[in-house]
Protein backbone atom coordinates (compact mmCIF):
# COMPACT_ATOMS: atom_id res chain seq x y z
CA UNK A 1 0.00 0.00 0.00
CA UNK A 2 1.15 3.47 -0.72
CA UNK A 3 1.53 6.16 1.91
CA UNK A 4 -1.34 8.00 0.23
CA UNK A 5 -3.62 4.95 0.54
CA UNK A 6 -2.72 4.52 4.21
CA UNK A 7 -3.33 8.22 4.76
CA UNK A 8 -6.78 7.86 3.16
CA UNK A 9 -7.61 4.95 5.47
CA UNK A 10 -6.38 6.89 8.52
CA UNK A 11 -8.45 9.95 7.56
CA UNK A 12 -11.52 7.79 6.99
CA UNK A 13 -11.09 6.15 10.40
CA UNK A 14 -10.59 9.52 12.09
CA UNK A 15 -13.66 11.00 10.39
CA UNK A 16 -15.82 8.06 11.42
CA UNK A 17 -14.58 8.26 15.03
CA UNK A 18 -15.26 12.00 15.11
CA UNK A 19 -18.88 11.44 14.07
CA UNK A 20 -19.68 8.97 16.87
CA UNK A 21 -22.33 10.57 19.04
CA UNK A 22 -22.92 13.27 16.47
CA UNK A 23 -26.24 14.59 15.26
CA UNK A 24 -27.88 11.95 13.03
CA UNK A 25 -29.72 14.74 11.20
CA UNK A 26 -26.41 16.28 10.16
CA UNK A 27 -24.18 13.26 9.55
CA UNK A 28 -24.76 10.00 7.69
CA UNK A 29 -22.12 8.32 9.89
CA UNK A 30 -23.85 9.57 13.03
CA UNK A 31 -27.14 8.23 11.64
CA UNK A 32 -25.55 4.79 11.13
CA UNK A 33 -24.26 4.80 14.71
CA UNK A 34 -27.57 6.09 16.04
CA UNK A 35 -29.47 3.25 14.41
CA UNK A 36 -27.12 0.70 15.95
CA UNK A 37 -24.62 -1.92 14.85
CA UNK A 38 -27.29 -4.18 13.33
CA UNK A 39 -28.36 -1.41 10.96
CA UNK A 40 -24.77 -0.60 10.04
CA UNK A 41 -24.11 -4.29 9.37
CA UNK A 42 -27.18 -4.52 7.11
CA UNK A 43 -25.98 -1.47 5.18
CA UNK A 44 -22.61 -3.19 4.73
CA UNK A 45 -24.42 -6.26 3.41
CA UNK A 46 -26.41 -4.14 0.94
CA UNK A 47 -23.23 -2.51 -0.32
CA UNK A 48 -21.55 -5.91 -0.65
CA UNK A 49 -24.41 -7.16 -2.83
CA UNK A 50 -24.25 -4.01 -4.95
CA UNK A 51 -20.52 -4.62 -5.37
CA UNK A 52 -21.14 -8.17 -6.56
CA UNK A 53 -23.72 -6.90 -9.07
CA UNK A 54 -21.29 -4.27 -10.33
CA UNK A 55 -18.53 -6.89 -10.61
CA UNK A 56 -20.77 -9.10 -12.71
CA UNK A 57 -22.57 -6.57 -14.87
CA UNK A 58 -21.35 -3.05 -14.18
CA UNK A 59 -18.66 -0.81 -15.54
CA UNK A 60 -15.26 -0.47 -13.93
CA UNK A 61 -16.37 2.90 -12.54
CA UNK A 62 -19.45 1.34 -10.94
CA UNK A 63 -17.36 -1.43 -9.42
CA UNK A 64 -14.85 1.03 -7.97
CA UNK A 65 -17.65 3.17 -6.53
CA UNK A 66 -19.34 0.19 -4.92
CA UNK A 67 -16.00 -1.09 -3.59
CA UNK A 68 -15.44 2.31 -1.96
CA UNK A 69 -18.90 2.06 -0.38
CA UNK A 70 -18.04 -1.39 1.02
CA UNK A 71 -14.79 -0.11 2.54
CA UNK A 72 -16.60 2.88 4.06
CA UNK A 73 -19.41 0.79 5.55
CA UNK A 74 -16.93 -1.84 6.77
CA UNK A 75 -15.05 0.91 8.60
CA UNK A 76 -18.30 2.02 10.25
CA UNK A 77 -19.20 -1.53 11.30
CA UNK A 78 -15.72 -2.03 12.74
CA UNK A 79 -15.96 1.30 14.59
CA UNK A 80 -19.30 0.25 16.05
CA UNK A 81 -17.33 -2.52 17.80
CA UNK A 82 -14.43 -0.18 18.70
CA UNK A 83 -12.25 -1.72 15.99
CA UNK A 84 -10.62 -0.11 12.95
CA UNK A 85 -9.52 -0.90 9.44
CA UNK A 86 -6.00 -1.06 10.93
CA UNK A 87 -7.13 -4.08 12.96
CA UNK A 88 -8.31 -5.82 9.79
CA UNK A 89 -5.09 -4.90 8.00
CA UNK A 90 -3.06 -6.29 10.91
CA UNK A 91 -4.92 -9.58 10.48
CA UNK A 92 -4.02 -9.58 6.79
CA UNK A 93 -0.40 -8.96 7.77
CA UNK A 94 -0.59 -11.93 10.14
CA UNK A 95 -1.89 -14.13 7.34
CA UNK A 96 0.70 -13.02 4.80
CA UNK A 97 2.70 -15.92 3.42
CA UNK A 98 0.21 -18.50 4.68
CA UNK A 99 -1.74 -20.48 2.11
CA UNK A 100 -5.40 -19.52 2.11
CA UNK A 101 -6.30 -23.19 2.24
CA UNK A 102 -4.07 -23.76 5.27
CA UNK A 103 -5.31 -20.60 6.99
CA UNK A 104 -8.97 -21.54 6.54
CA UNK A 105 -8.31 -25.07 7.82
CA UNK A 106 -6.67 -23.63 10.95
CA UNK A 107 -9.82 -21.75 12.01
CA UNK A 108 -11.80 -23.25 14.83
CA UNK A 109 -15.14 -24.56 13.56
CA UNK A 110 -18.13 -22.73 15.06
Amino acid sequence: MTDKTLSTLHRLTATIESRKGGNPNESYVAKLFDRGPDYAARKLGEEAVETVVAALAGSDEELVGEAADVIFHLAVVLASRDLTLADALAELDRREGVSGIVEKASRTPE
